[in-house]
């Protein structure tokens, strides 16, 4: 297929895989040098390929870039933009040419990922292309899915979940990221897939597709639990949010295998689907966004003085083996809390079930205050595991404590009211969805301590306020 110059510019008609390779490897070579030169002999600073992900550093917001920033983005992004607008024009011909839908066009402006959707584009034959080689690779997939929606089913299983176990791993312990990718690209796409294989030879139910979708992600879980990946609580902790996305991952299924350019580009829209996960993933391990801090605050009333509830609140006394199930399923709880030393700069070691905050004192306002930072933190869980012990890297710098206080305020009647406050971050995302859980476990572990200290105080008649 011959392309003139003057069809780049138009979104009309089709272009062949051969022609988009070159063309799209020409386009990207004498951009990048363009703008190398642009950068170097206009603005005198260096450019590279991670340039056009991070085209500048250090700026929070667009609007606080400074003047010279700013001009310089600007000339960048006028420079790129007819190569942009020649991009998504032959990437449309491309995908009218592959037979799969124009939308998938969105996927030209998604950082890494355009990258294997470029390479994707560049392999798939075109539609018309009868070649034996797209018949076999269309046979294969056809013949190794039965006509029983269990065998479909199951051969659905056996292809999406180890790809959402490699997914898993390759977020989490090769990138160290846990967010959008891993807890809501994967179960929605995993779920959409499952569905997908399960309906490629014929169409399948709503409720089939739903069934197959929520099986895909509680296999997968199975799956991690059993290759000692992850942990039982955690994998409770995900499912509710990974579940109702499988499911929304179902419906779209349901919807999408009755069109009827389906079955015939089934395996070119499989391999694209399945490119996202790991796009999106790598999208967030380069942005490194900074989680934000939290806060939790909880109160109750002691029937004592602040003068006698703070030496309890300085370094309670060793607290029993804990009865709500939350701690005895694994997550760290407190034990006891020593002091080394008196006043600011003084060193509080508050020990847990899985070892000690190591807590440096910062105010010091006897009977009123105790304000400290923490600068060591220990595991925030012990997993449930059919194994001896398993160490996913969530347990370790993803839930962090910044600091806290202890603020004692008198009462009319005599009492006190005793306030506990923890300040925390976690790299864990969606983090409204995750702070659900750690607000909740962080209040529970005040109430703790909080009761403990009560109970101390006011079980010894000499510190009651009745004295």
């Amino acid at each position: 297929m011959k392309t003139r110059f003057a069809d780049w510019w138009s979104t009309s008609g089709t272009v062949d895989r051969g022609a988009y390779a070159l063309i799209g490897i020409l386009g990207f070579a004498l951009k990048h040098n363009l703008d190398r030169l642009v950068a170097r002999f206009g603005f005198h600073r260096p450019w590279d390929l991670f340039n056009y992900w991070i085209p500048v550093r250090d700026v929070a917001r667009i609007t606080e870039l400074p003047r010279s920033e700013a001009t310089f983005l600007g000339t960048m992004v006028a420079l790129a933009l007819p190569f942009i607008w020649v991009g998504v024009a032959l990437t449309m011909k491309r995908l009218r040419s592959a037979g799969l839908p124009p939308q998938l066009v969105a996927l030209f402006f998604v950082p890494f990922l355009n990258l294997f959707f470029f390479l994707v584009l560049c392999l798939l034959p075109a539609r018309h292309d009868d070649s034996p080689r797209e018949s076999r690779k269309q046979a294969f997939l056809l013949r190794i899915v039965p006509d029983s929606a269990v065998g479909s089913a199951a051969i659905a299983m056996l292809i999406t979940v180890p790809i959402g176990v490699g997914a898993t791993v390759f977020a989490s312990r090769w990138l160290m990221n846990y967010g959008w990718g891993l807890f809501v690209a994967l179960p929605f796409t995993l779920g959409l897939s499952a569905a997908l294989i399960y309906g490629i030879r014929q169409p399948r139910s709503l409720g089939g597709c739903v069934w197959v979708a929520c099986l895909s992600t509680l296999l997968l879980g199975g799956a991690l639990l059993g290759l000692a990946l992850e942990g039982l609580f955690c994998l409770i902790m995900a499912f509710p949010i990974a579940l109702p996305l499988s499911i929304l991952g179902g419906v779209c299924a349901y919807a999408v295998q009755k069109r009827r350019w389906f079955q015939r580009e089934a395996p070119a829209f499989l391999s694209v689907l399945l490119l996202f996960v790991p796009g999106v993933e790598l999208t967030e391990h380069a942005a490194s966004i900074a989680p934000p801090v939290y806060m939790v605050r909880t109160a109750i009333d002691v029937q004592a003085p602040p003068e006698r509830v703070w030496h309890q609140v300085v370094a309670f006394s060793e607290i029993g083996p804990p009865q709500e199930l939350l701690f005895r399923a694994g997550v760290a709880y407190p034990i006891r809390a020593e002091m080394h030393g008196q006043g600011a700069g003084a060193e509080r070691h508050c020990v847990f079930s899985t070892g000690a905050f190591v807590e440096p004192i910062e105010v010091w306002d006897e009977p009123r205050l105790l304000k400290f930072s923490v600068t060591e933190n220990p595991a925030p869980m012990e997993e449930w595991t059919p194994y001896k012990r398993v160490k996913p890297p969530h347990l370790h710098g993803f839930l962090v404590s910044q600091g806290g206080q202890f603020l004692l305020t008198p009462l009319p009647n005599g009492g006190t009211r005793l306030e506990g406050t923890t300040w925390y971050k976690h790299g864990l995302w969606p983090g409204s969805y995750w702070r659900l859980w750690s607000d909740a476990i962080i209040h529970r572990i005040h109430l703790r301590v909080l009761n403990h200290i009560r109970n101390e105080v006011e079980k010894d008649p000499q510190l009651s306020m009745n004295q």
